[in-house]
């Protein structure tokens, strides 16, 4: 059986490995919108992970914040079909952060905000 500890050490792992998979594009390829937006968003991912992991108890800001600047990057930087589906995707990150810290939200989910 794997120790917590591993568990841990293998998610900073991912998170590491989705932090360089965001940044590569940008010194292997030309640089575009398309991929500033892919690479803040997997940057972002990748260090609220790690935050995560270090400081359980700040779950709900970070995904907080993590749900306005996904939004504001998507919204920004996209094109059309996508920029409105990105704004979309990270309000309602906001707006589950948000009844996540008035504990609006079902025991099953809120379990994962407050360990």
């Amino acid at each position: 059986m794997i120790k917590v500890k591993n568990i841990k050490l293998l998610g900073i792992l991912l998170a590491v490995l989705v932090i360089f998979l965001g940044v590569r594009p940008l010194f292997t390829q030309t640089i575009t919108n398309d991929s500033i937006a892919s690479a803040i968003i997997l940057v972002l991912i990748g260090i609220a992970y790690i935050v995560i992991v270090a400081k359980p108890q700040w779950a709900k800001a970070v995904f907080f914040f993590e749900g306005i600047i996904i939004g504001i990057s998507g919204y920004t930087l996209l094109a059309t079909p996508y920029n409105y589906l990105l704004g979309i995707i990270g309000l309602a990150i906001v707006v589950i952060a948000v009844l996540a810290y008035l504990q609006k939200l079902p025991t099953s989910i809120l379990k994962y905000f407050y360990r």
